[in-house]
């Protein structure tokens, strides 16, 4: 963990996360296809599931170098796991555009590690076809340990350092788990976005043809403050955007229209009673 903390707070990596970041965002781009690489069709990062593929194929190689007669069958998996890493070389490229400078620093290295990891295995396939299978088993168990490293550091920088997580969805513990009045109905015009204090949090309320969406007022990429964004339309639907990084979300129904988010933003169960709005957690 020690070793961790230095590394977070290693700021000689920055001119490096800096360029790469320049350079993936110049590569990928900020608009429909890195977002689509970053996951948001399907509402979290993909990295982190295309990295299964090739991480498999490898574990289970190595599994097989520990059996007799399983040579062909383990150079088989090294040669598809090896060739699955470019999907998540490209979806992690896409995410890194999307991290903060803390978490590149981390980043840069869990990326070097697996770089390595994918060297060692790219030479025991070699070794392996040309008839080297010790030798080539030996470096297939030396890039399984350089890749579990980078997976230790990819998982840290998932759940340590909250990259790619919905950080709406983490405050949803400061909102009321029952049924509670948010403010009158009368309160709210069509077609305007309020803010409102709510439980322990802030929420925008938006009423649209009668009909209420209310949605934690942090940004779901960073926890931007989404009270302070500006309210743009998008294809017909009136959206809000965070003045952090510029997420769009739908204040329908919280859906992320453009990124860098990658998760919907967290709507609460709403209900009209005695002329009042009430919400409650989802």
């Amino acid at each position: 963990m020690r070793v961790l903390a230095k590394l977070e707070n290693a700021r000689w990596l920055d001119r490096i996360g800096d360029a790469v970041r320049r350079a993936v965002l110049a590569t990928v781009g900020k608009g429909r296809v890195g977002e689509t690489l970053h996951g948001q069709p399907i509402g979290h990062p993909a990295h982190p599931a295309i990295v299964q593929f090739p991480v498999g194929a490898w574990m289970s190689a190595a599994m097989l170098d520990l059996l007799p007669g399983t040579e062909h069958a383990a150079t088989a998996l090294l040669v598809a796991g090896t060739a699955g890493t470019l999907p998540a070389v490209v979806t992690g490229a896409a995410d890194f555009g999307t991290l903060s400078r803390e978490q590149r620093r981390v980043a840069l290295v869990h990326a070097a590690a697996n770089t390595a990891a994918v060297g060692l295995f790219t030479a025991s396939i070699v070794a392996r076809l040309r008839g080297d299978h010790r030798r080539g088993r030996a470096l297939s168990f030396a890039g399984v340990g350089v890749a579990g490293a980078g997976a230790y550091l990819g998982g840290h920088l998932a759940f340590a350092q909250a990259a790619g997580v919905n950080h709406a969805a983490a405050a949803l513990p400061r909102v009321p788990l029952e049924w509670s009045a948010v403010d009158s109905v009368d309160s709210f015009t069509d077609g305007k976005v309020g803010t409102r204090a709510f439980g322990d949090t802030t929420v925008l309320v938006y009423r649209e043809n009668g009909r209420f969406s209310v949605m934690v007022a942090e940004c779901a990429h960073r926890g931007g403050p989404l009270a302070d964004g500006r309210t743009i339309d998008v294809d017909g639907q009136t959206c809000v955007q965070c003045p952090w990084h510029g997420s769009v979300f739908a204040l329908a129904d919280g859906h992320a229209v453009h990124g860098p988010a990658g998760s919907d933003q967290v709507l609460l169960r709403t209900r009209v009673r005695d002329g009042l709005l009430e919400a409650a957690r989802p």
